[in-house]
């Protein structure tokens, strides 16, 4: 099936697609469990290519747009590789402080499972029957973290530690905050295909990339490209169901080549409605159980919501977006001086922080980057930061202009 080119004088209705599709929600996107990164290996790799019929770009972003998928169970293998060694161990070297067992909240906490999730190779079960019922649950080894959204009340277990985090709210405010955890970071292939679309703009190439197998489904590919060069992101693919319109799979790989940075894909999908059994939860015998509304009342601090505006002020002097799209850069003003290094007195901190990044000069002055596989982050050395998916070049221009 050859690929089909979104036409430029259809931006208009591709945009119109791209609104419809940024409010859909996969069902599957269980309440309070952020994870940054997803993955499979090898994508599509031997499942043949199904002959389904021509569609083009804007067709099939409506389909997307329109899906309803409101019961499933099934199984996602999430990966990624940014370039960063294993986050699992970093909360303890900081000193805990995100609800890792110690005595400021719970190991339960959806929250505190976000950095295990931002690196390395992990497999969910998922269950969905519609909105009122989900559940997640990430298996590691011989441990395994869920979390249950029955009605008004949502379940999170840890297994390893026997801690239970349970919120609970007729009104339904338990349920949007145990949402607003796990809205922070994309977690499954329909999510993570919603955030691709709304970038997805004029300076975005968006075609039908032929069709896969995927979890035993024929499915359509969605490819997306910057038209520009100075993008780390080399090409995004989205495998889309052919009948139901769900994103089954979602690749993104970077401009630098290799493998993909984030991956994202069920590995086996049902669409009957789940047992009900499935949305139970009980807390096993001897379970430490922290209530979502006591850890607000005992004063502890919810670590995945946003700061308000006026504490992002305070930090953060005058953020500003340079350039548009794939290409865009954010910058802030720390208020305050650059990162210690061994130059500035900073000692052994110093030299640990140099050797994760490059120095660099310019107009600007000097600074440092900091480089992942697809964010890259300069640093002044008089507090000025320049981040975003573009290259370190970019960045140093970026601060050259800016001066």
């Amino acid at each position: 099936m050859a690929p089909y080119e979104s036409d430029d004088n259809t931006n208009e209705d591709l945009r119109t697609g791209r609104r419809k599709a940024a409010r859909y929600v996969v069902p599957v996107a269980v309440l309070g469990v952020a994870a940054a990164t997803i993955g499979l290996v090898p994508a599509f790799a031997g499942s043949g290519d199904p002959d389904l019929p021509d569609i083009t770009a804007q067709q099939l972003i409506e389909k997307i747009a329109a899906s309803d998928v409101q019961q499933l169970s099934g199984t996602v293998k999430i990966s990624t590789d940014l370039g960063l060694p294993n986050l699992g161990g970093l909360e303890n070297s900081l000193g805990g402080g995100m609800g890792g067992g110690d005595d400021s909240g719970s190991s339960a906490d959806p929250s505190s499972k976000l950095l295990e999730l931002a690196s390395g190779t992990h497999t969910l079960r998922v269950a969905s029957d519609g909105e009122d019922k989900q559940k997640l649950s990430l298996l590691d080894k011989a441990a395994e973290y869920s979390v249950i959204h029955n009605g008004d009340e949502v379940w999170a277990y840890d297994s390893a530690s026997n801690e239970a985090y349970h919120m609970k709210d007729s009104s339904g405010a338990a349920e949007k905050g145990a949402k607003d955890k796990a809205d922070d970071v994309p977690a499954t292939p329909g999510e993570l295909a919603e955030e691709a679309l709304k970038a997805a703009d004029d300076t975005t190439s968006v075609t039908v990339d032929g069709t896969a197998q995927v979890a035993g489904r024929d499915a359509y590919k969605l490819l997306i490209k910057p038209k520009a060069s100075g993008s780390t992101v080399g090409a995004i693919s989205i495998a889309v169901d052919s009948k139901t319109g769900l994103p089954l799979k979602f690749t993104l790989t970077p401009a630098s080549g290799g493998a993909a940075v984030i991956d994202a894909g069920f590995t086996k999908v049902d669409f009957s409605k789940p047992a009900a059994s499935t949305f139970d939860f009980i807390p096993p015998k001897g379970t430490k159980v922290t209530e979502g509304d006591e850890a607000k009342h005992e004063g502890k601090v919810d670590r995945a919501q946003p700061k308000g505006g006026e504490d992002l002020g305070k930090e953060f002097q005058g953020l500003n977006v340079i350039g548009e799209g794939w290409s865009s850069i954010a910058q802030f003003d720390t208020g305050g001086e650059g990162m210690p290094s061994e130059s500035s007195g900073a000692g052994d901190a110093g030299r640990f922080l140099d050797s994760l990044g490059d120095h660099v000069t310019g107009k600007f002055g000097s600074g440092t980057v900091f480089s992942t596989r697809l964010v890259n982050a300069l640093i002044t050395d008089d507090g000025k930061v320049y981040a975003g998916a573009v290259t370190k070049d970019a960045l140093v221009k970026a601060a050259n202009a800016a001066k």
